[in-house]
């Protein structure tokens, strides 16, 4: 595997690859590598000749600065598991070589995707997210970029994104990676007490039992029933349950016939904050 920690490096290598039209997937992550990372890698590796990974946890997409702070950092791991794999490219920039001396996001406009659910909770998030996925893409210049659909919301602003700025690639959104219980695997999950991980599957056991009586109840009714779920648990906090849109992202407040819904959550387990979601029909 070939390891880069530059811009101008990376792009000599890749230049050489565009000219004899060799096809390109890109990964893009903040590193903490888990079997969902390899899924996408490995979809990657199925369409595309050179895969490209990228590790950098990025700073401007922090609105808590404890949580940049405490984010898992495993990088020998990372290359060990990237290795395991057969990745060909690992981009490893310092902050520095991504933002220079000017560490701040770019404003973006995404046609109010970014003012629903984690917009409404992550000051900055989707700004943060923007500027450093458009940086990337340019960077790379993949064919095609794979991103897991556990951040759905984030996927949907990529998406948005790539449309806007007129950006040539693909964006593949990969089904949720679980564990066995069913909890959605995360980078945040290493950072578990033993006693939070035993409870976080509830997470995903009450979005299928959402998902179930979507048939009978309407989507308010639904945001109620969550709502008294979570408050009889000892352990998890419910930061939001939204049933939304998957298009536009917007609440839904009843099932409407045409509307394609996705039931969003985000929960604290303690200091770590966890999301998922479930498409409901």
């Amino acid at each position: 595997m070939k390891i880069y920690k530059t811009k101008s490096a990376l792009k000599e290598y890749l230049a050489s690859l565009k000219k004899a039209d060799i096809s390109i997937g890109f990964v893009p992550t903040m590193g903490a590598l888990h079997q969902g990372h390899l899924s996408l890698i490995k979809k990657s590796k199925q369409h595309n000749a050179i895969t490209v990974v990228s590790i950098f946890v990025n700073p401007t997409q922090f609105d808590n600065q404890e949580d940049l702070a405490k984010y898992p950092k495993t990088i020998d791991q990372d290359i060990a598991l990237l290795e395991s794999v057969d990745c060909e490219v690992l981009f490893l920039p310092s902050v520095a070589e991504i933002y220079d001396d000017n560490i701040t996001a770019d404003a973006f406009n995404f046609d109010g995707l970014e003012h629903q659910m984690e917009g409404k909770f992550r000051d900055g998030h989707f700004d943060g997210v923007g500027t450093i996925v458009k940086s990337l893409f340019e960077i790379v210049t993949p064919n095609t970029a794979y991103f897991g659909k556990k951040d759905f919301q984030q996927l949907q602003i990529i998406k948005k994104l790539v449309k806007k700025y007129k950006i040539p690639v693909k964006v593949k959104g990969c089904t949720i990676f679980r564990e066995e219980d069913g909890l959605a695997m995360s980078s945040r999950n290493s950072r578990l007490s033993e006693e939070y991980r035993e409870v976080a599957p509830f997470i995903y056991r009450t979005l299928k039992k959402a998902k179930k009586k979507f048939g009978t109840k309407n989507a308010e009714q639904l945001t109620k029933w969550v709502d008294k779920k979570f408050k009889k648990h000892p352990l998890l906090v419910l930061e939001y349950f939204t049933i939304a849109d998957e298009k536009t992202l917007e609440t839904v407040k009843n099932k409407e016939t045409n509307c394609q819904c996705r039931a969003f959550i985000a929960v604290f387990a303690g200091d770590i904050r966890l999301i998922d979601n479930i498409r409901l029909k």
